[in-house]
């Protein structure tokens, strides 16, 4: 029902006569033209928390490691080789003859000076379960540095090798994270040409990008990335030749573009995951998500399975827990709620609310039609919610201020494979934390921090049976993202969700 109401909708929106070959691409100009659904409200990527900041940095900088996106195996990027000294103590060699765009050479200095800016609270990166770990860094010559933890934080290198990207200290020094983010300057294979906050960037191609990166040398001259405020308006404009590149296609125009010449359509599950939070802790004021039964009414009467066979790619599957299967501690064995109006009333009942009560949906990026389908669903026992859907700054502020009695997000775990990615920032105490629960942060924080992993693997299996028992946190649906580009494009989709437009070609 959803899906054909939308497609109805989208088609009436962009006009059928549009569905037919765009004259795309700009591969004459060598220029990739690419559309992002989120601005990024700040371009240091220690100071943003979206996807497309994600993808600016592996853009413009580099890591210590990099890895592969198809094997998900490390590989010597900054840093040609490491270790562990012991359970608190990292160290690296670091690789010679690299210099960033400004044309200053990178060694132990600019490690030193990231790594202990990111990790030291006095300077608020938005994202502390990324750097949170690190105690410091030290040099311990020219090119070789250690690390130094805090605990034992066994996932440490899949953090390197993803959300911590190594800045030109002086220029760090200098600047600060305003400057930064209005002038990106890293060591990485495009070089930020124009940034124009909320309306564009302009990436040209580093020719003078060093060997032997396993990211290689790009290809692309140069990439244009808008922010088009609706998904309509992609597609119009991908339509119409103004764009070659757009991702999160909704699935109800997918048959549409394939049939256009000139286009090619691609899909992939990947990591990021789609969840409904609930305030049971009370910090956005009393209600009654407060009450168990209240929040486990809700997970009845949400059909997981439409929802998702509805919206999403066929690849994409319902959660059975809070973190995606394949990371570290992902335990599958918990409570599970399946779609059971009766049940779901019964609850509601038993918790004195058999009239339901009113509330508000916080929503980001998501298509309108989705937060009407879950609001749909809480009708159904009586729940009357309204819907505030936001852009991802204002969403993460609200949500951090404590304001939001149901969240409805996704979360990509910034692409690292282990459960500390998700549990770590939603279950640890931090202002993402609405469950109020000591003892479950404690587990959390115990996993993380545990060099053992079967002691990581049992205290996670507790994590999540927690959180699913007391239905914290609703766990959704894996996103399947669906990509459509001009068939000039060589462009390949991998599972961490990041695209990397420094792989990619011209056919």
């Amino acid at each position: 029902m959803f899906r054909t109401t939308a497609a109805i909708t989208c088609m009436a929106a962009l006009g059928v006569g549009l569905w037919t070959a765009p004259g795309f691409a700009n591969k004459a100009n060598d220029t990739l033209r690419v559309a992002w659904d989120q601005q990024i409200d700040n371009a240091d990527a220690y100071f943003n928390t979206n996807r497309e900041g994600i993808i600016l940095a592996r853009m413009v900088w580099d890591q210590l490691i990099d890895r592969d996106p198809e094997t998900f195996q490390y590989k010597p990027a900054l840093a040609t080789a490491w270790r562990w000294v012991d359970d608190l103590t990292l160290e690296f060699d670091l690789r010679q003859g690299v210099k960033f765009q400004d044309g200053q050479p990178f060694d132990a200095e600019d490690v030193v000076y990231t790594l202990n800016f990111v990790s030291n609270p006095a300077n608020k990166v938005l994202n502390t379960t990324n750097v949170g770990w690190i105690k410091n860094a030290e040099k311990i010559d020219q090119y070789k540095v250690r690390i130094h933890l805090k605990a034992p934080f066994p996932a440490a290198l899949e953090y390197l090798a993803g959300p911590i990207p190594i800045y030109p200290h002086v220029y760090y020094a200098k600047v600060g994270p305003d400057g930064m983010g209005r002038h990106p300057v890293g060591s990485g294979p495009y070089k930020v040409e124009s940034l124009e906050p909320g309306k564009s960037i302009t990436l040209v191609k580093n020719t003078d990008y060093w060997n032997d990166s396993p990211k290689g040398k790009p290809k692309i001259g140069k990439i244009v990335v808008t922010f088009p405020p609706e998904k309509t308006t992609q597609l119009a404009e991908l339509l119409s030749g103004g764009l070659d590149w757009i991702w999160y296609v909704p699935t109800d125009q997918v048959k549409n573009l394939e049939k256009v010449k000139g286009l090619t359509v691609t899909s992939g599950e990947t990591m990021r995951v789609g969840y409904i939070y609930f305030d049971a802790a009370g910090r956005s004021g009393k209600s009654p998500l407060q009450d168990v039964r209240v929040r486990q009414a809700i997970a009845h009467a949400i059909n997981r399975p439409e929802f998702t066979k509805t919206f999403f790619a066929s690849t994409a599957n319902v959660l059975k827990g809070p973190c995606f299967p394949t990371q570290f501690g992902c335990y599958q064995g918990a409570k599970q709620y399946d779609y059971n109006l009766a049940k779901a009333k019964e609850l509601m009942k038993e918790a004195g609310y058999p009239d339901g009560f009113s509330t508000t949906l916080y929503a980001f990026r998501q298509p309108p039609s989705w937060e009407d389908a879950l609001a749909g669903y809480m009708r159904q026992i009586g729940i009357q919610a309204s819907i505030q859907l936001l852009q991802y700054p204002a969403f993460r502020n609200k949500n951090h201020e404590g304001v939001t009695p149901i969240s409805f997000g996704d979360w990509g775990s910034y692409s690292i494979n282990d459960a500390s990615a998700i549990l770590g920032n939603f279950f640890t105490g931090s202002a993402d934390d609405f469950s109020g629960d000591k003892e479950l942060q404690g587990w959390v924080q115990d996993a993380d921090t545990n060099s053992d992993p079967k002691k990581r693997e049992e205290l996670y299996k507790k994590a999540i049976d927690r959180i699913m028992d007391r239905m914290y946190w609703l766990p959704m649906n894996s996103y399947a993202v669906y990509y459509a580009h001009t068939n000039e494009l060589n462009f390949t989709p991998y599972k961490d969700e990041i695209p990397r437009y420094y792989l990619y070609s011209w056919k």
